[in-house]
């Protein structure tokens, strides 16, 4: 209550300061800062010196658990001979009964004398699964630190967990500390257990999802050696199909007969139905609104559908409106536990400046999860379109065979620093009204490299080619455009075609892009970008300097980081190509631009 009423009083006068519960000063031996720093870290009494409302029993027992915490600190720093001394008002905290009345702590010295420096001696650990690769700082003569000792054992552990040794853990331990020489020896068994293979899945709380179709998703490999790489993976499989909001997978206590080790699986499902709506506005492409409803576990198999719709182009500068909707239906661990099986059917309406179509298509397809990094899907279809452009009005009708590949290695996919990132899509199709058999085909490949600390260099490659009918005669939404967020920063959308002999604007068969960005960070929340794109629109299929176009743009960009990804401001100008290289393009919105 005094220190609240000195507070107040403070407050009037102007004269406020922090409240202390009491005076802590605080010295250590060595000069080293990352170790001061790791003991004030684990201190209890450094925080609990700001808390005006502690009491003195609480500065007490406090004190008498620094001791240990300080001890495990400096153990973990490899100092294993350590003085220290607390004193609240000048009594060594230890020798104070935990019983005694203290009403009042008014001053707390924590004295630190580390003692020498030890290092690693004679080093055992064992027995070790074969290949298994021991942390180097685990060696005779290195810092010896508690952490060294602790990732030493969780590697030897491990590895015999990976090769089915569930079981295993760590077994006799015997550390000695030699003063004299200031050494540590280490010496610690592991007991591997037996090799096990995994057992039943015991499944429980699951309501409206069958057990069988969990079983199959998960794709636990029953009888098979005990591996837990096999437990993250049944635990991906699970979660990615969206219809569960908790999967957790552990391990029996009790070894099952045979030396089987049962897992338990603890279901909790996701509402079976959602549905959302969202709107995006652009200073080209106008208003859009989407929509959408889902079903998350449609036959009680964790099928999923999703319907759709989305209208784009409303007020914007790219043509009239566009609308689209869709269903999309998907099975989960329909041929084995990494590949689904999916159906669409989609109908459109699109508006653009150099063209307008109303499409129709279905398809259905796998697609297979090969790793974290790795997707591929293979598909069937059909497609129709009704279009207008500068050959006219015109329909098409194809059977097509869509396949794709896409490799993820970035290491965020809303602001990557590291890593690549690859998507290749394939498209032959047949004719059977209006053009001639073909191939279209796409990639695009993204590449970041760190230069420093607060730089990184991005650049973006894309290719596009549609082989086969003349350009008279291929289907219109199958051509390329270049200009956009997209594609060429600064131009307008779709600003770049292919221009015919009666002045009139289409599609090219061949598409060339490129996009390169330097991101600074200036702070933890905003980064400053750079950007330079260029784009290529050929007649032919393949890119050739007769019958092509080039356009470019530059400019720069701010980003500030929300902690689940930046939000992107970049303002573009064109700099070359036909069109008008005046005036600028803003393009806003959540992530990276690539």
């Amino acid at each position: 209550m005094k220190s609240a009423i000195a507070a107040l009083v403070g407050l009037i006068l102007g004269t406020t300061t922090a409240a202390h519960a009491f005076e802590l000063k605080f010295s250590s031996s060595t000069p080293n800062t990352e170790v001061n720093e790791a003991l004030e870290r684990g201190s209890l009494l450094v925080p609990l010196a700001d808390d005006a409302e502690a009491t003195g029993q609480d500065i007490l027992a406090a004190a008498q658990a620094e001791y240990g915490r300080l001890v495990g600190t400096l153990y973990d720093q490899g100092y294993f001979a350590p003085v220290i001394n607390i004193r609240l008002d000048g009594r060594e905290a230890a020798e104070i009964s935990p019983l005694a009345r203290i009403t009042r702590v008014g001053r707390v010295d924590i004295r630190v004398v580390t003692g020498p420096l030890f290092q690693f001696g004679q080093t055992n650990i064992g027995p070790l699964a074969p290949d298994t690769e021991l942390p180097p700082s685990f060696t005779t003569g290195q810092r010896a630190t508690t952490g060294a000792i602790r990732d030493a054992v969780d590697a030897s552990v491990d590895a015999w967990r990976d090769v089915g040794f569930a079981k295993a853990a760590p077994g006799r331990q015997q550390i000695t500390a030699r003063h004299d020489a200031n050494r540590l020896n280490v010496d610690i068994g592991v007991d591997t257990g037996p090799r096990l293979r995994f057992g039943e899945l015991i499944i429980t709380g699951n309501e409206r999802v069958r057990t069988d179709r969990i079983r199959d998703i998960a794709g636990l490999p029953t009888g098979q050696v005990f591996d837990p790489a096999e437990l993250n993976k049944a635990t991906i499989r699970l979660r990615r199909t969206g219809a569960f909001n908790v999967a957790a997978l552990s391990e029996a206590e009790a070894i099952g007969p045979s030396d089987t080790l049962p897992i338990n699986l603890q279901i909790v499902e996701e509402k079976p139905r959602r549905f959302g709506f969202g709107a995006d506005i652009s200073t080209t492409e106008g208003l859009g609104l989407e929509a959408f409803w889902l079903h998350r576990n449609l036959f009680g198999g964790a099928e999923r559908l999703r319907v759709e719709g989305e209208i784009d182009g409303i007020g914007g500068d790219s043509g009239g409106a566009d609308f689209r909707l869709g269903a999309r239906f998907t099975r989960p661990a329909t041929f084995n536990e990494d590949t689904d099986f999916f159906a669409l059917t989609e109908i459109e309406r699109l508006d653009q400046e150099s063209f307008s179509a109303d499409r129709f298509r279905i398809e259905a397809g796998i697609r297979r999860f090969a790793s974290d990094e790795r997707e591929y899907t293979l598909a069937l279809g059909l497609q129709h379109a009704r279009t207008e452009d500068a050959f006219g009005e015109r329909e098409f009708t194809v059977f097509t065979a869509p396949a794709t590949a896409e490799f993820d290695y970035r290491d965020s996919e809303l602001d990557a620093r590291n890593g690549y990132y690859a998507f290749i899509s394939l498209m032959p199709f047949l004719a059977i009204e209006g053009t001639d058999n073909g191939l279209r085909s796409f990639a695009d490949v993204r590449f970041y490299r760190p230069l420093g600390e607060r730089l990184t260099f991005a650049m973006r490659g894309q290719v596009g080619s549609v082989a086969g009918p003349a350009l008279a005669d291929t289907p219109t939404d199958f051509l390329f455009y270049s200009g956009g967020g997209g594609t060429v920063r600064g131009q307008e959308f779709q600003d770049l075609g292919i221009t015919l002999d009666s002045g009139e604007e289409i599609g090219g068969r061949s598409f060339l892009g490129v996009q390169g960005e330097l991101r600074l960070k200036t702070t933890d929340s905003l980064s400053l970008v750079g950007f330079y794109d260029a784009g290529y629109i050929g007649e032919e299929a393949f890119p050739n300097a007769s019958d092509g176009e080039w356009h470019s743009g530059a400019g720069l960009g701010v980003r500030y980081d929300t902690g689940i990804g930046p939000i992107r401001f970049d303002v573009g100008i064109p700099v070359s190509g036909p069109g008008d290289n005046s005036g600028f393009e803003i393009y806003i919105g959540i992530g990276q631009a690539f």
